[in-house]
């Protein structure tokens, strides 16, 4: 796993801080989810990592829109369909063809940021359309972990993490194959890293701290 920045920690208090929830289940999430990297680089600019669903685009699709998409190799009714490239920047330029078909139909297919939420949930997480949580999350770091936020605190996920209930969460999180990818355990030691990291960060802030 990657070393939790200084970068990771702070939007993860900024978030959990907003949001109400604990910071260490959001970076916990980023680890796992993107082993804490935030940002990559597309061209000349950096961008959130993202994973692009095209069996979800192709059934937000419908007549034309989805004829195009099937025939540029965009959209497929099959999961797996449509395959991700394994660099960054091939996916944003996916992305960006599919945005083209259908801009809130592509945003919605596609996982954002440190904690890969999908954009569907965008309009149950508070954003009023996938477009617009997609510019949150491209906004800042911080604006990565906000829709995490929300998730975990939607489900009583956060809870979860807090008692302990890892495979209670990976279900959740991750699904019904968590058992395959070995989620429930990976949660729980990123988010004993995580506490342990920001608990000692407090310290050291604490002790420079002068007496009151």
């Amino acid at each position: 796993m990657a070393r939790i920045t200084e970068r990771l920690a702070a939007a993860a208090r900024e978030a959990g801080a907003g949001e109400a929830v604990d910071p260490a289940a959001l970076v916990a999430v980023s680890l796992v989810e993107t082993d804490g990297r935030s940002l990559a680089a597309v061209g000349a600019r950096f961008e959130p990592l993202i994973r692009f669903e095209g069996h979800h685009f192709d059934r937000l699709l419908d007549g034309d829109r989805r004829r195009v998409a099937r025939g540029a190799g965009l959209s497929h009714p099959r999961v797996g369909g449509v395959r991700n490239p394994v660099g960054q920047e091939a996916r944003w330029r996916l992305l960006d063809l599919a945005a083209a078909i259908d801009r809130e139909a592509a945003y919605a297919s596609t996982s954002w940021g440190l904690g890969q939420v999908m954009g569907s949930h965008a309009r149950r997480l508070g954003y009023p359309s996938a477009v617009a949580m997609a510019e949150a999350v491209r906004a800042t770091v911080a604006g990565q972990l906000v829709p995490v936020a929300r998730f975990l605190k939607l489900g009583g996920l956060d809870e979860l993490l807090r008692a302990g209930d890892w495979q209670g969460f990976a279900q959740r999180y991750n699904g019904p194959g968590f058992r395959r990818n070995r989620y429930d355990g990976k949660i729980a030691a990123a988010y004993r890293e995580a506490a342990a990291a920001l608990g000692a960060a407090e310290k050291r802030q604490d002790g420079g701290r002068p007496a009151s």
